[in-house]
């Protein structure tokens, strides 16, 4: 397994033959190194995303429609999105599973808003937030997506025990550094975390250490854009 952070929310997931884009977004990231885009997408085989907004689904058609590959994510949006730019989609919801090649994924919930721009600027709806439950072969990556701490996490942890926690953890909009290492104290059993959604502004926090103080124990590594993580 290979898992690349495109900074923000976005990663590159190789796992059980598939090559996945999580929230892609390169359009206007401000941590996202010129000239790479196309590295960080070659052999992709489909695109995830998590909600609507438009630093996690922006750069997501335009992905699909130039690799030919399908967005997979909530039902609303992704048929918004089939509807508006002419690609395929994977539309599904919550607590449902699709199967991409040997990899299941599994819709689960999150705690945050789902919207893109619309006409005149003002937000329109496409469906809720979620997360997701990446399994293959006996192991499972849970991407929380945009999110605060959840009681339904525990619920989470019983049904996928998930080993691997990519979480949002930079604050202001999501979970911060202490509440997500929290959450995946409280009710997961990670071996690994890996936190994301910080470092792109300056409102979000600057670095995993508290999160790393938090979880002993717990194999917790700070990403670096572009630098494959082999588990």
């Amino acid at each position: 397994m290979k898992i690349t952070w495109l900074g923000h929310a976005g990663f590159r997931i190789e796992f059980g033959g598939q090559v996945l884009l999580v929230d892609p977004w390169f359009t206007g990231n401000p941590v996202f190194p010129d000239g790479r885009r196309g590295e960080a997408i070659a052999g992709a085989t489909h695109v995830l995303v998590t909600h609507g907004h438009g630093d996690h689904s922006g750069d997501a058609p335009g992905i699909a429609r130039e690799k030919g590959i399908p967005v997979v994510g909530k039902y609303d949006l992704v048929s918004w999105m089939e509807k508006r730019e002419g690609i395929r989609t994977i539309g599904f919801n919550t607590g449902g599973t699709v199967r991409l090649g040997e990899v299941a994924v599994t819709m689960v919930r999150a705690a945050h808003s789902s919207s893109m721009a619309g006409p005149d600027g003002a937000p329109v709806y496409v469906g809720s937030e979620a997360g997701f439950m990446i399994a293959h072969g006996g192991r499972t990556i849970y991407v929380s997506g945009d999110t605060d701490v959840m009681a339904d996490m525990a619920v989470f942890q019983e049904l996928h025990q998930p080993e691997i926690g990519i979480l949002s953890a930079g604050g202001h909009f999501t979970m911060d550094m202490e509440r997500a290492a929290w959450a995946a104290r409280r009710f997961f059993d990670f071996k690994t975390v890996i936190p994301c959604h910080f470092k792109t502004f300056g409102l979000l926090e600057q670095s995993a250490d508290r999160m790393k103080a938090a979880l002993p124990g717990v194999q917790v590594i700070e990403p670096e854009v572009m630098v494959p993580i082999t588990l």
